[in-house]
Protein backbone atom coordinates (compact mmCIF):
# COMPACT_ATOMS: atom_id res chain seq x y z
CA UNK A 1 0.00 0.00 0.00
CA UNK A 2 1.07 3.63 -0.67
CA UNK A 3 1.05 5.91 2.07
CA UNK A 4 1.00 9.72 2.30
CA UNK A 5 4.87 10.78 2.78
CA UNK A 6 5.06 11.81 6.02
CA UNK A 7 7.76 12.22 9.03
CA UNK A 8 7.70 13.45 12.75
CA UNK A 9 10.24 13.88 15.23
CA UNK A 10 9.35 13.97 18.40
CA UNK A 11 10.32 14.38 21.84
CA UNK A 12 7.56 12.36 24.54
CA UNK A 13 6.56 11.60 28.03
CA UNK A 14 4.27 8.25 28.73
CA UNK A 15 2.74 7.73 32.30
CA UNK A 16 0.45 5.14 33.28
CA UNK A 17 -0.76 4.28 36.62
CA UNK A 18 1.17 0.64 36.35
CA UNK A 19 4.62 0.30 38.95
CA UNK A 20 7.91 1.26 37.04
CA UNK A 21 8.58 -0.76 34.37
CA UNK A 22 5.27 -0.66 32.88
CA UNK A 23 4.96 -4.58 32.43
CA UNK A 24 3.20 -4.07 28.32
CA UNK A 25 6.70 -3.30 27.21
CA UNK A 26 7.46 -6.70 28.85
CA UNK A 27 4.24 -8.73 27.72
CA UNK A 28 3.21 -8.78 31.08
CA UNK A 29 -0.51 -7.95 32.66
CA UNK A 30 -0.87 -4.35 34.35
CA UNK A 31 0.17 -3.94 37.75
CA UNK A 32 -2.94 -1.95 38.01
CA UNK A 33 -6.67 -1.60 37.02
CA UNK A 34 -7.77 0.04 35.19
CA UNK A 35 -4.60 0.71 32.66
CA UNK A 36 -4.86 4.36 32.40
CA UNK A 37 -2.50 7.12 32.18
CA UNK A 38 -1.46 10.63 30.33
CA UNK A 39 1.11 11.88 27.41
CA UNK A 40 1.94 15.03 25.64
CA UNK A 41 3.98 14.97 22.53
CA UNK A 42 6.27 17.87 21.52
CA UNK A 43 7.39 17.56 17.29
CA UNK A 44 10.39 19.35 17.31
CA UNK A 45 10.17 18.82 12.93
CA UNK A 46 7.84 17.34 10.92
CA UNK A 47 5.28 17.01 7.70
CA UNK A 48 2.33 15.19 6.47
CA UNK A 49 2.76 15.37 2.48
CA UNK A 50 2.86 19.54 2.08
CA UNK A 51 1.81 20.19 5.60
CA UNK A 52 4.18 21.70 8.06
CA UNK A 53 3.80 20.21 11.66
CA UNK A 54 7.13 21.89 13.22
CA UNK A 55 6.65 22.66 17.12
CA UNK A 56 3.13 21.48 17.28
CA UNK A 57 1.91 19.62 20.74
CA UNK A 58 -0.75 17.06 21.12
CA UNK A 59 -1.67 15.47 24.64
CA UNK A 60 -4.11 12.94 25.64
CA UNK A 61 -5.45 11.00 28.77
CA UNK A 62 -6.36 7.64 28.63
CA UNK A 63 -7.70 4.33 30.18
CA UNK A 64 -8.38 0.61 29.26
CA UNK A 65 -10.12 -1.79 31.97
CA UNK A 66 -7.71 -4.25 31.06
CA UNK A 67 -4.50 -4.88 29.38
CA UNK A 68 -4.04 -3.03 26.27
CA UNK A 69 -3.97 -5.44 23.65
CA UNK A 70 -7.18 -6.33 24.56
CA UNK A 71 -9.11 -3.42 23.61
CA UNK A 72 -12.16 -1.25 24.30
CA UNK A 73 -9.78 1.65 25.27
CA UNK A 74 -10.54 5.11 25.80
CA UNK A 75 -8.45 8.13 24.32
CA UNK A 76 -9.25 11.86 24.75
CA UNK A 77 -7.13 13.89 22.74
CA UNK A 78 -5.99 17.08 23.36
CA UNK A 79 -4.40 19.43 20.19
CA UNK A 80 -2.22 22.39 20.70
CA UNK A 81 -4.89 25.37 20.02
CA UNK A 82 -2.29 27.27 17.57
CA UNK A 83 -2.40 24.07 14.88
CA UNK A 84 -4.87 25.16 11.42
CA UNK A 85 -7.04 23.22 10.05
CA UNK A 86 -4.91 21.28 7.85
CA UNK A 87 -1.98 20.05 10.81
CA UNK A 88 -4.73 19.22 12.81
CA UNK A 89 -6.54 17.09 10.06
CA UNK A 90 -2.94 16.03 9.86
CA UNK A 91 -2.38 15.09 13.39
CA UNK A 92 -5.85 13.13 13.94
CA UNK A 93 -4.66 11.26 10.91
CA UNK A 94 -1.25 10.69 11.94
CA UNK A 95 -1.91 9.61 15.52
CA UNK A 96 -5.07 7.62 14.07
CA UNK A 97 -3.01 4.81 11.83
CA UNK A 98 -4.88 6.14 8.92
CA UNK A 99 -1.04 6.30 7.07
CA UNK A 100 0.77 3.91 8.48
CA UNK A 101 1.44 0.24 8.47
CA UNK A 102 -1.13 -1.81 10.74
CA UNK A 103 1.39 -3.00 12.41
CA UNK A 104 3.25 -0.22 13.75
CA UNK A 105 2.67 2.57 16.50
CA UNK A 106 -0.02 4.50 16.19
CA UNK A 107 -2.27 2.26 13.90
CA UNK A 108 -1.78 -0.52 16.91
CA UNK A 109 -2.91 1.71 19.33
CA UNK A 110 -5.84 2.68 17.39
CA UNK A 111 -7.34 -0.73 17.14
CA UNK A 112 -7.35 -0.67 20.67
CA UNK A 113 -9.67 2.19 20.99
CA UNK A 114 -13.52 1.86 21.73
CA UNK A 115 -14.23 5.53 22.75
CA UNK A 116 -13.28 8.94 22.12
CA UNK A 117 -14.52 11.90 23.61
CA UNK A 118 -14.50 15.30 21.78
CA UNK A 119 -11.05 16.89 21.08
CA UNK A 120 -9.95 19.60 22.81
CA UNK A 121 -7.76 22.74 21.76
CA UNK A 122 -6.42 24.38 24.29
CA UNK A 123 -2.51 25.44 25.17
CA UNK A 124 -0.09 22.87 26.18
CA UNK A 125 2.69 23.13 28.09
CA UNK A 126 5.70 20.95 28.00
CA UNK A 127 9.05 20.86 29.77
CA UNK A 128 11.48 17.89 28.51
CA UNK A 129 14.69 16.63 30.41
CA UNK A 130 15.79 13.80 28.55
CA UNK A 131 19.19 13.41 30.81
CA UNK A 132 17.82 14.78 34.02
CA UNK A 133 15.07 12.28 33.79
CA UNK A 134 12.45 15.20 34.55
CA UNK A 135 9.63 16.67 32.52
CA UNK A 136 6.14 18.54 33.11
CA UNK A 137 3.43 18.85 30.91
CA UNK A 138 -0.10 20.83 31.26
CA UNK A 139 -3.03 21.47 30.06
CA UNK A 140 -4.87 23.94 32.20
CA UNK A 141 -7.91 22.17 34.20
CA UNK A 142 -7.60 19.35 32.40
CA UNK A 143 -4.73 17.40 32.90
CA UNK A 144 -1.22 18.03 34.83
CA UNK A 145 1.80 15.38 34.84
CA UNK A 146 5.28 15.88 37.08
CA UNK A 147 7.84 13.66 36.16
CA UNK A 148 11.16 13.33 38.32
CA UNK A 149 13.84 10.33 38.64
CA UNK A 150 13.13 7.55 40.30
CA UNK A 151 14.66 7.40 43.90
CA UNK A 152 16.33 4.45 45.81
CA UNK A 153 13.97 3.75 48.40
CA UNK A 154 17.04 3.42 51.09
CA UNK A 155 19.42 6.20 50.12
CA UNK A 156 16.98 9.11 48.78
CA UNK A 157 19.26 9.26 45.54
CA UNK A 158 17.91 9.06 41.69
CA UNK A 159 17.82 5.86 40.43
CA UNK A 160 18.82 5.64 36.53
CA UNK A 161 17.28 2.85 34.32
CA UNK A 162 17.02 2.79 30.39
CA UNK A 163 15.18 -0.07 28.63
CA UNK A 164 15.88 -0.32 25.23
CA UNK A 165 12.97 -2.87 23.19
CA UNK A 166 14.84 -3.69 20.19
CA UNK A 167 11.54 -4.36 18.35
CA UNK A 168 9.71 -1.94 20.27
CA UNK A 169 6.75 -0.07 18.41
CA UNK A 170 6.86 2.76 20.49
CA UNK A 171 10.02 3.61 21.11
CA UNK A 172 13.72 2.06 20.94
CA UNK A 173 15.25 3.39 23.95
CA UNK A 174 13.48 5.49 27.16
CA UNK A 175 14.43 6.57 30.57
CA UNK A 176 12.55 5.65 33.49
CA UNK A 177 11.27 7.68 35.86
CA UNK A 178 8.54 8.49 38.29
CA UNK A 179 5.48 10.65 37.66
CA UNK A 180 2.64 12.03 39.83
CA UNK A 181 -0.42 12.82 37.25
CA UNK A 182 -3.71 13.77 37.26
CA UNK A 183 -6.61 14.61 34.66
CA UNK A 184 -10.09 15.36 34.66
CA UNK A 185 -13.45 16.07 32.65
CA UNK A 186 -14.29 13.41 30.33
CA UNK A 187 -11.84 10.69 32.02
CA UNK A 188 -10.67 11.45 36.05
CA UNK A 189 -7.78 10.05 37.34
CA UNK A 190 -4.91 10.65 39.71
CA UNK A 191 -2.17 9.03 40.40
CA UNK A 192 1.22 9.52 42.32
CA UNK A 193 4.57 7.97 41.86
CA UNK A 194 3.64 5.84 38.92
CA UNK A 195 5.78 4.99 35.93
CA UNK A 196 7.20 7.55 33.40
CA UNK A 197 8.96 6.91 30.01
CA UNK A 198 10.82 10.04 28.57
CA UNK A 199 11.69 9.42 24.86
CA UNK A 200 12.93 11.21 21.56
CA UNK A 201 11.76 8.83 18.73
CA UNK A 202 10.91 9.74 14.91
CA UNK A 203 7.88 8.05 13.15
CA UNK A 204 6.62 8.04 9.51
CA UNK A 205 4.21 5.60 7.19
CA UNK A 206 6.57 2.04 8.17
CA UNK A 207 6.77 2.95 11.98
CA UNK A 208 10.11 4.01 14.03
CA UNK A 209 13.02 5.15 11.81
CA UNK A 210 15.61 3.82 14.14
CA UNK A 211 18.68 6.09 12.84
CA UNK A 212 16.82 8.98 13.28
CA UNK A 213 15.93 7.63 17.15
CA UNK A 214 18.78 9.13 18.72
CA UNK A 215 20.07 7.77 22.40
CA UNK A 216 20.95 10.55 24.83
CA UNK A 217 24.55 10.07 26.08
CA UNK A 218 24.28 9.54 29.58
CA UNK A 219 25.85 11.55 32.94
Amino acid sequence: MAYVDWKIKTKTIGTCSCDYGCPCEFNAPPTRLPCEGVMAMEITEGYFGAVRLDGLRVAGAYRWPGPVHEGNGTWWSIIDKSATKEQVDALFTIMGGKEQEPTTGFAIYAMTIANEPEPIFADIEFEWDLTGRRGRFVVANVLEADIEPIKNPVTGKPHYITIRPQDGFEFREAEMASATFWSRGKLEQRHQNRFAAITYATYGPYGIIPEESLPKRRP
